[in-house]
C-alpha cells in the first residue's frame, strides 16, 4: 500500500466522481478462504446482499481498474475506493489462509451495473450526530440506468436473510436493493 496515495475528503470525492460515465467491465470478489487446510473460499452470497470480507475489485473502460476496500484513513473503518488493483491491499491471493479472487461479472445481481455507463456515484458519509466527532465514508453509490449498487464497509450481524448488519468493520459489504440497504443502515 505505499505505492497507493493516502485519500483526503477532496480526493475522495474528485475520484468516485470521476467514475460517472465509466462502465463497469468486470467485477472480482476478494473473500477470505477458510477451513482446515486454509483453501476454501469464505461464503458471500446471501441473495440481496454479498459479502466479498476484503474488497471488490472493478474494471471499468477503457482497462482501468479499481478497488474498493475497508481501511482506516479517516479515523476508523471506512469504504475507500482507490485506482490500483487489490493485489495492492491484499495478500496471498489465492493461497492458504489468503484471499480467494471469485469472478462475479456473470452473476445475475450484477446484470443492471455491468455494461451501462455509471449515472451517479456518491460516497455516504456517516452522520457526525451518531456519536462519531468525524466522518467516516460508509459506502460508495453507484448507479446506472437499468440498477444500482451499495459497497459498503460493513458486515451481517447474523446471515440471515433479513438480519441486521453493521456499519464501518473491516469487511466489505454490497447491497443490490434499496430495501437491503436501508436495513443496512445506509442512506438510500
Amino acid at each position: 500500500m505505499d505505492s497507493v496515495p493516502k485519500l483526503t475528503v477532496e480526493s475522495y470525492e474528485q475520484l468516485v466522481t470521476s467514475l460517472r460515465g465509466r462502465t463497469v467491465l468486470t467485477v472480482d470478489y476478494f473473500v477470505l478462504m477458510t477451513g482446515d487446510e486454509g483453501t476454501t473460499p469464505d461464503g458471500w452470497d446471501y441473495g440481496t446482499w454479498h459479502e466479498p470480507t476484503m474488497g471488490i475489485e472493478l474494471t471499468m473502460d477503457p482497462g482501468t481498474t479499481y478497488s474498493a476496500t475497508w481501511n482506516h484513513t479517516f479515523g476508523h473503518y471506512g469504504l475507500e475506493l482507490y485506482r490500483a488493483p487489490m493485489s495492492d491491499f491484499v495478500f496471498n491471493i489465492g493461497k492458504p489462509g489468503g484471499s480467494a479472487r471469485i469472478t462475479v461479472a456473470d452473476h445475475p445481481s450484477w446484470a443492471g451495473i455491468l455494461a451501462s455507463p455509471i449515472e451517479s456515484c456518491h460516497i455516504l458519509w456517516s452522520d457526525p450526530e451518531q456519536g462519531s466527532a468525524i466522518q467516516i465514508p460508509e459506502a460508495l453509490q453507484l448507479g446506472t440506468a437499468t440498477g444500482q449498487v451499495w459497497i459498503a464497509a460493513g458486515r451481517s450481524a447474523d446471515y440471515a436473510p433479513n438480519g441486521l448488519f453493521h456499519l464501518c468493520t473491516d469487511d466489505v459489504l454490497v447491497a443490490f436493493d434499496s430495501g437491503t440497504a436501508t436495513r443496512a443502515g445506509l442512506k438510500t
